[in-house]
């Protein structure tokens, strides 16, 4: 087949993919490339910064080229005030610099707001991410799939400071810094702290004004960022350790619960099977999460989706932020492109974050269509 053929072939099937959106009753929607820079930042960090395309607006405003859609998605549904629930889909451009490549990418994807079934959803959002894929000719897929959820639900029951359950939520799916988080608190408090003088006097103090204090003295030092981090990102991240140096460390049974906790996987009934195991076992009340994961898996199956087929696996979660709940990718089996074909999760806590004044239930994924591509042409 000749470029121009394939790229009109790859085309074809990126605009089949909308039609089969369309179809399950989703609007097409295409939101603008240039975005609000500070969003993003705040929601998957400062070390994304070198990874977008960067500039500013007649205001002194920074802006981006949209790295995803899903934010932008949001907030295009917020500024118009649709009524909820709404479904939304698109195929567009997305900008990232991948260390190679133009940095310019082809995704096409759906966003789910509003509905209260949240089960449900979540399996008709794993059933429609499976038939897109299958939409290229991928037939040989693997299911990788997480719950955020359940693991938030674990660090309640197990009643930790407030603090660290925050601090273990929020590192969940970054890679290396739940064990190091883990073993810091497993060692005690201020182990590996290297500013334990200014730490010990933040303890306790009035949040504002300890916050005002750091930045106050970040700028007399002359420091704007470390790191790729703003004062005041540093200011509450020493107030974050002030707190969580307050903590006298786990107890070794509770350690053993979450490092047996972040052990488990297999197909979702055998994993299930562990968890009600762990749970009785360490007397936590995990019902109403472990009810809800069953719940899901019946409609997943009850979707066509043959369950064995899916690896979940306690520990796994995406490198974003604003995911919640269940999240998933999906992969070529036949190992003919490394990366995800789709991936997407529940994001229920991001439209608030956005600015809705109600939280909004919400779960969307995306697919890259060069991969999808790839995988189902077997090139």
């Amino acid at each position: 087949m000749t470029g121009s053929n394939n790229l009109r072939a790859r085309s074809g099937r990126a605009n089949g993919l909308v039609d089969l959106y369309e179809r399950a009753g989703y609007v097409r929607v295409d939101p603008p490339v240039l975005q609000p820079a500070d969003i993003f930042f705040e929601l998957s960090g400062e070390e994304l910064r070198r990874r977008l395309f960067l500039t500013e607006n007649a205001a002194g405003e920074e802006l981006c080229l949209r790295p995803d859609l899903t934010i932008p998605v949001c907030l295009a549904h917020l500024s118009n005030g649709a009524a909820l629930p709404a479904s939304y889909c698109y195929l567009g451009p997305v900008f990232r610099d991948q260390s190679g490549g133009s940095g310019e990418y082809l995704q096409a994807g759906i966003e789910s707001l509003g509905r209260r079934d949240r089960e449900a959803a979540d399996a008709e959002c794993v059933a429609l991410a499976l038939e897109s894929a299958r939409s290229f000719g991928c037939e040989r897929l693997a299911i990788r799939m997480g719950d955020v959820s359940l693991f938030r639900a674990l660090l309640a029951a197990l009643d930790l400071p407030p603090a660290w359950q925050r601090r273990l939520a929020k590192d969940f799916n970054r890679t290396g810094t739940l064990e190091a988080d883990l073993s810091t608190l497993k060692r005690g408090p201020n182990a590996a702290a290297s500013h334990e003088g200014m730490l010990a006097a933040l303890q306790g103090s009035d949040p504002a004004a300890a916050r005002a204090l750091v930045t106050d003295l970040l700028s007399i030092a002359g420091i704007s960022t470390v790191g790729g981090r703003t004062v005041g990102e540093i200011a509450e991240r020493f107030l974050e350790q002030a707190s969580l140096g307050a903590t006298s460390g786990l107890a070794p049974e509770t350690a053993a619960v979450i490092e047996r906790y972040l052990a488990i996987e297999g197909d979702p009934d055998e994993a299930l099977s562990a968890l009600r195991a762990l749970a009785a076992d360490a007397k936590l009340d995990l019902a109403a999460a472990l009810d809800a994961f069953e719940q899901r898996t019946g409609f997943i199956a009850a979707g066509g989706v043959d369950v064995d087929t899916i690896r979940f696996a306690t520990a796994f979660g995406r490198p974003l932020d604003y995911y919640t709940g269940m999240v998933f990718e999906l992969y070529d089996a036949s190992g003919r492109v490394e990366w995800p074909l789709v991936a997407g999760g529940r994001y229920d806590q991001l439209l608030t974050v956005l600015g809705s004044p109600e939280p909004i239930p919400a779960i969307g994924f995306a697919a890259w269509i060069a991969e999808l591509d790839v995988a189902g042409s077997g090139a």
